[in-house]
């Protein structure tokens, strides 16, 4: 195992070369099992891949993909991106009390991502106290008895935030929003505001549920997928997998996508002799290369388009039976659609010809079955509810949703993030749910919609919001308007985080800190009972357990149901009648409670118990919309499309390969040809020379915004890419601080993160000779 990184990475090492045109193969293999090994030890690189993803093994705490049915896994059912995340995880590198005195919070401010992940797992509580620039060891009991005194001594319940990252598993995720609603707030945020929301929004309004109506076997019998605003090759990398079966029986598959993406080009499965010493499956059948933001024209084009055709054949293009019986609005959404799209409007949007639309329209006219996925390429616009809402209307159009081989298909990024949802992570609950729990736990939980994230800021910002505790996650890079977040978080008289492994959070501290380290995935974990194990929530609603196969990183981890049952005991006392006592021994008496408050959970405990645990039941797939009408709704939804001032770029903020969610493991990024930085911006050649640039120079980018506030990300170096014309790409996280906290997704309050006016500032002497 090698040691973590002794300093910063140096950017003059940074090199480029061609962008891959394939993805996994052999390489995949070998840079997996090299990241792995130098995290742990063979034996337990060894014991988590053959446990990874398999029937009562440890779900990968990477990308919320579904694995096939038992009987149909591979024995290396993972992918290289979940293999280096899961051994990250199992790293036998220690963060003690020790690292703490030699390093001050105000040093730790400093240091990048990679390094602070890099050092190795939390092994006991710690605190800054107030006036402090170090942590200090402290025992359970007086850590959890801070957070409680601090929870108590607020004026309301309503200044407390509860944040949730959907790397939680649904027992501890109910356990929080049980905690906080019975405390007496419904402050709840989650990384799904940040992300998935404009997504539940837009299927809520039209489907009457906010979760997609595809399952995995769904791919093996579609004629067509359109995937849009997504990269599988390196964020669920394993959907390669499926897009490959889709292929292999006789479907096609175009890619609507900004930069063309390696794995959207050609796989080489790792795991079959044509993706070992053959050339692998091609994926997409086309690809469309979109402008950023222009994918609400693209549809609304596409579907005047089928109603022309419809027109010009009635009767053989739309599926009337389904429209007439199961919808409402068509009328006044096919009006809507003639009267208001603009060709030229259309064509400026999105940067395609009226002939590589058409084209589209030819593939989905030959198709009966059609999968539309989508991630948050879609998901983080100013109009991205809007967005979705026509792909839905699209989808009505011919009758594909709610049976086999077609649907709407949202693709989670977060491991659990749909599951923690289903278990009550939402400021805004629906009564149905508050109902529930008053009936199970005999106590009335608050009414009044809380906090999303982006609110939860606004309020530590002014003041409103006093004590933050975040379970999982890292709040800190993972939110927008990076400046505006750390004053807000700082001006909380306490902050804590529960976390596995050091991250940015924990150096942007309240007047008071807190770290309490938890247990990760792959950990054991032993209660009074005996061992328990978790259950989590794929994207297509399988619910499954996860159980832990490595002795834990310290003997003093608790677990993260420990961690909040013993701090709801120690905060409410009496003021509940709730056993919290109970959860903690057993896991099974949380399940036993899901079963009685959240629909579809019914014998929880029995059947997640079995071979692959158990889907959760979507009434689109019966059919039935439950929707204020009763039936599916077709939206109209007005044009919109980003608009960029002369000399300026509209940015998107993306994640490079070798990174999970805010943490980078190298900083590399070989599928794109990014070798030794992650301080680059990618242009188009032709924009680089109109704005007078030049490719190796170097910039700063300015976020340019209504509000006047001038936004900069420095220092980063050019590089000719094959971007849209106007378009420009960078890195997450460090690019967020040009993301404004008060630009959002109109409908769900989702950060606008694909979608960022920006200048390109040169700095001086910074032409490469």
């Amino acid at each position: 195992m090698q040691k973590p990184p002794a300093e910063e990475p140096d950017d003059d090492r940074v090199r480029i070369t061609p962008p891959r045109t394939w993805a996994a193969g052999v390489p995949a293999v070998a840079k997996a099992l090299q990241y792995s090994l130098s995290q742990t030890s063979a034996r337990r690189t060894g014991l988590t891949l053959l446990n990874l993803n398999q029937d009562r093994g440890i779900d990968c705490p990477g990308c919320a993909w579904p694995e096939p049915e038992p009987r149909h896994r591979s024995r290396n059912e993972y992918c290289e991106n979940g293999a280096k995340h899961v051994n990250d995880d199992a790293t036998t590198r220690r963060v003690t009390r020790d690292f703490f005195r030699r390093h001050p919070v105000s040093e730790l401010a400093g240091k990048s991502d990679r390094w602070l992940n890099q050092q190795g797992r939390l092994t006991e509580p710690m605190v800054k106290r107030p006036g402090s620039d170090h942590y200090e060891p402290v025992n359970w009991h007086e850590a959890l008895g801070l957070l409680a005194d601090g929870l108590r001594g607020l004026d309301s319940p309503d200044e407390a935030v509860f944040y949730t990252s959907g790397r939680a598993a649904n027992e501890p995720a109910f356990v929080l929003q049980l905690f906080a609603r019975a405390f007496g707030t419904n402050n709840l945020p989650d990384c799904s505001n940040l992300c998935h929301e404009s997504s539940g929004t837009a299927l809520h309004e039209t489907l009457g549920v906010g979760k997609g109506d595809v399952s995995l076997l769904d791919f093996n019998h579609t004629d067509l997928v359109i995937t849009l605003g997504q990269n599988p090759g390196s964020n669920h990398p394993r959907m390669l997998s499926a897009l490959e079966s889709t292929k292999r029986a006789g479907g096609r598959i175009v890619a609507v996508n900004p930069l063309p993406e390696a794995g959207l080009m050609r796989f080489k499965n790792p795991q079959k002799p044509r993706g070992v010493i053959g050339r692998g499956t091609r994926i997409a059948d086309r690809f469309l290369q979109i402008r950023l933001g222009g994918d609400l024209a693209l549809f609304q084009a596409l579907n005047l388009l089928l109603l022309e055709a419809e027109e010009a054949a009635p009767g053989t293009v739309l599926d009337r039976a389904f429209v007439d019986g199961h919808t409402n609005g068509f009328e006044e959404f096919a009006e809507h659609i003639r009267r208001t799209v603009s060709w030229p409007d259309v064509l400026a949007a999105t940067g395609l010809s009226r002939e590589q639309i058409e084209q589209l329209r030819d593939e989905v006219l030959r198709s009966e079955r059609v999968i539309v996925c989508w991630a948050m390429g879609l998901t983080q616009h100013k109009h991205a509810v809007p967005t979705i809402r026509e792909v839905v209307n699209f989808l009505l159009l011919r009758g594909n949703i709610g049976r086999p081989g077609a649907g709407a298909c949202p693709v989670r990024g977060h491991s659990n993030v749909q599951g923690d949802r289903t278990m009550g992570i939402w400021e805004k609950m629906p009564q149905e749910f508050l109902d529930a729990l008053e009936r199970e736990f005999s106590f009335t939980p608050p009414t009044a919609h809380g906090w999303d994230t982006v609110d939860s800021i606004r309020a530590m910002r002014d003041g409103r919001a006093k004590v933050f505790l975040g379970l999982a996650g890292n709040f800190v890079r993972a939110t927008p308007d990076s400046r505006a977040t750390e004053e807000a978080l700082r001006r909380c008289r306490l902050t804590a985080h529960i976390s596995t492994k050091l991250n940015r959070s924990h150096t942007v501290c309240g007047e008071t800190a807190l770290i309490l380290p938890t247990l990760g995935r792959s950990d054991k974990d032993v209660q009074d009972s005996g061992e328990q194990f978790l259950t989590v929530e794929d994207s297509m609603s399988q619910v499954h357990g996860s159980y832990g196969r490595l002795e834990p990183a310290s003997r003093k981890l608790l677990s993260e149901v420990a961690i909040l049952s013993r701090l709801a005991r120690r905060t409410l006392g009496d003021k509940v009648p709730v056993r919290w006592e109970r959860f903690e021994a057993d896991y099974s008496t949380v399940r036993d409670h899901i079963a009685r408050v959240v629909p579809g959970f019914e014998n929880y405990n029995t059947r997640v118990a079995g071979p692959g645990g158990f889907g959760l039941p979507n009434p689109v797939n019966e059919g039935v919309f439950p929707t204020p009408g009763g039936k599916a709704l077709f939206t109209r939804n007005a044009f919109e499309a980003p608009r960029v001032p002369d000399g300026h770029l509209l940015l998107q903020t993306l994640r490079s390969h070798d990174q999970w969610n805010t943490v980078p493991y190298t900083d590399d990024d070989r599928y794109r040809g990014i070798h030794g930085s992650r301080r680059v911006v990618l242009v188009h050649p032709a924009d680089l020379r109109s704005l007078g640039l030049a490719d190796g120079g170097r910039v700063d980018l300015v976020g340019v915004w209504e509000d006047g506030v001038e936004r900069r990300a420095e220092d980063f170096r050019l590089v000719s890419y094959p971007t849209p014309r106007g378009c420009a790409a960078a890195y997450y996280p460090e690019t967020n601080v040009l993301v404004p906290l008060d630009s959002v997704a109109d409908g769900s309050n989702t950060p606008t993160s694909k979608g960022v006016v920006v200048r390109l500032e040169e700095r001086a002497g910074a032409r490469e000779p």
